[in-house]
């Protein structure tokens, strides 16, 4: 345990800017200032984050600070626990947007009739693809499942461009259909 001396020695030459006397600070008091902000926060990485904190803004207000008492133990743990009170509310903060934007991204309750149709439309389209002449499924397969460019797709398969986007049109238009009959089912 330093001696106030130590600490007032300390505490003037590093507001005057010496590394190794903030070091001799730190070394010092890091650990009480850890077990603070660890039984404020319960959680070893956050703690050892406010500890970070803590010592940073130390050091950026030495300059202007007057040690009153013996040690610089109170006025280390004091800015902790405003560091620690400062992780605490972004802590619950980020928890409660997490949440609220769980709570958007999912539904409260599946429905199996969506399921149903939604199985059933995959089911309709899978049918209406097989049924298509091999060019449409190729043409469909590179372009609308591998996400193949026209030219690409046209280059692959040996056709004009504008072979393969006028059928992948006709194709599209046929696929429509078949959805527009389930969902109006």
């Amino acid at each position: 345990m330093p001696t106030s001396t130590q600490d007032r020695e300390w505490a003037a030459r590093a507001a005057s800017g010496d590394q190794d006397a903030f070091r001799a600070i730190y070394r010092t008091h890091v650990r009480p200032v850890y077990w603070i902000a660890h039984g404020i926060l319960g959680s070893a990485s956050d703690a050892e984050d406010v500890v970070q904190d803590t010592f940073v803004v130390a050091w950026r207000k030495l300059p202007g600070f007057e040690l009153l008492g013996d040690s610089l133990l109170p006025w280390l743990a004091t800015i902790c626990r405003f560091q620690a009170a400062n992780r605490l509310r972004r802590v619950r903060r980020d928890r409660a947007n997490t949440t609220d934007a769980m709570d958007e991204t999912f539904p409260a309750t599946v429905s199996v009739e969506d399921q149903v149709i939604t199985a059933s439309l995959a089911d309709r389209i899978m049918a209406e693809v097989d049924r298509l002449d091999e060019i449409d499924r190729e043409i469909f397969r590179l372009c609308a499942v591998d996400g193949y460019a026209y030219e690409a797709a046209a280059a692959e398969l040996g056709v004009s461009h504008a072979v393969v986007r006028n059928r992948l049109s006709r194709v599209r238009s046929r696929l429509r259909g078949a959805v527009k009959e389930v969902r109006d089912a």
